[in-house]
């Protein structure tokens, strides 16, 4: 028997160091080639890291949450033969000796309510926030019989199954899962509910009870990524943002004409690809805006070609694919790539080219749109059109009281590089174009 090292492999040009979000294995187990082992992020994406060789894992070379050098040491086990590890090299590290995670403790009764947004109308299982990996997933891996999770790491269960534990106040990631690949069913929540007894009741059955519970959220993987994009974004980008009323009534009526006529053949049209062919159009006379600023260059590259990034939520936070060359789009070719996108989001197949190169962002809340909102800027663009809610309002028109469906615009500029009335004249151009939506298609 020998000592076989993996070392964090090069994923990606330039890319010095990652950070572990999750492991598949744990000391003890045995592994088969390609099986995955770990899950790792770049600042793209999450790659899976499979095994080169068969083999029993004897030491893992990192805890979750931790960045790592590409290079260093990811995982030892022991295969038939040599190994790579020559004879009196150093001895194993003293992860080697680390039992597996203990039991969780006692369930918290309260859990997060979920997210919906525009791109997102219902939220499907996912295992990680965005995976990469050319490598087949092992058949023979299931997950654990042990109750306990990685944090972070997401457990598989229908939305149908997520709805009924959010009503029972039944957090999912300390439910163990019979199904394949460890989905949760509805009879593993049966079997908690019985296992728990008195602990396991529905929501509201002890709406006074006083509460002392407290749960520490370590924050790593894509929650990490997103707060340090955050903060680098208003640290760097002095925001300047730009709030416009646009009456939407002709276009929701137009919308409507086109889903009756052309919805079962080409797809239903949401507000979003009429939203995305409105800023094609005014970008043409707004070309700074379609830009991305090297504020350490200082240089401001101005971009043809208009890709939007769509931002879209998923289960493990909020991320931003890329619908590429908007410019040569129809509605509907926008309205089913924003469809995949937003699907790739929510099942962790996006690719690291779908999440990066976007010149200008849509962002949306869909129906908790809000009345006003102030996006951040996905640096390191200059320009951000978030959507807020649709209302129906009474509104003058040709001296008449009438009700009308009006809705805002709030955007947000780098105020470095785009003037404040270059800004407000980029919106009006919009609202004109969405206000009088026959001139969308007028070249």
């Amino acid at each position: 028997m020998g000592i076989h090292i993996i070392k964090m492999p090069d994923i990606g040009e330039g890319i010095a160091e990652v950070e572990l979000v999750g492991w598949h294995v744990k000391v003890g187990d045995t592994v088969a080639e390609d099986q995955p082992l770990a899950d790792v992020m770049t600042d793209k994406a999450t790659v899976e890291i499979p095994s080169p060789v068969v083999g029993r894992v004897v030491a893992l070379g990192g805890e979750v949450g931790e960045v790592m050098a590409v290079g260093g040491e990811l995982i030892r086990l022991e295969v038939e033969g040599e190994g790579n590890l020559k004879p009196g090299a150093e001895a194993p590290p003293a992860k080697a000796a680390q039992a597996p995670a203990p039991q969780p403790p006692q369930l918290p009764q309260a859990a997060q309510a979920p997210q919906v947004s525009d791109t997102q109308p219902a939220k499907a299982p996912q295992t990680s926030a965005t995976r990469v990996s050319d490598t087949p997933k092992h058949p023979a891996r299931q997950s654990s019989a042990a109750v306990a999770r990685q944090p972070g790491e997401k457990p598989l269960a229908s939305p149908a199954v997520r709805k009924r534990a959010w009503d029972l106040g039944i957090e999912l990631r300390y439910v163990h899962g019979s199904g394949p690949a460890g989905r949760i069913l509805h009879e593993d929540l049966d079997a908690y509910l019985q296992g728990q007894g008195a602990s396991g009741q529905a929501r509201g059955g002890a709406a006074y009870a006083e509460r002392n519970d407290e749960e520490n959220v370590p924050v790593i993987g894509l929650r990490r990524k997103i707060a340090q994009k955050m903060a680098e974004s208003k640290r760097r980008i002095p925001h300047f943002s730009y709030v416009e009323e646009i009456d939407v009534t002709e276009l929701e009526d137009l919308r409507t004409q086109l889903n009756l006529k052309w919805g079962e053949s080409r797809g239903k049209l949401t507000l979003l690809p009429l939203l995305a062919r409105a800023m094609v159009v005014a970008l043409r006379d707004f070309p700074q805006i379609n830009a991305r600023y090297d504020d350490e260059a200082g240089v401001v590259t101005r971009y043809g070609a208009v890709h939007i990034g769509i931002a879209t939520q998923s289960d493990g936070g909020l991320m931003v694919p890329v619908m590429r060359h908007a410019e040569a789009r129809d509605l509907w070719s926008m309205a089913a790539e924003i469809g995949r996108l937003a699907q790739a989001v929510r099942t962790g197949s996006a690719g690291r080219d779908e999440l990066s190169g976007s010149t200008i962002t849509i962002t949306s809340l869909g129906p908790l749109g809000g009345i006003v909102t102030t996006p951040v800027i996905n640096h390191p663009e200059v320009g951000i059109v978030g959507v807020n809610r649709i209302v129906e309002r009474p509104a003058i028109r040709n001296g008449a009281v009438v009700a009308r469906k009006l809705m805002n615009l709030s955007s947000s500029f780098d105020h470095r590089v785009v003037d404040g009335m270059d800004a407000a004249r980029f919106i009006q151009a919009v609202r004109a174009l969405l206000e009088q939506p026959a001139l969308l298609f007028v070249e």
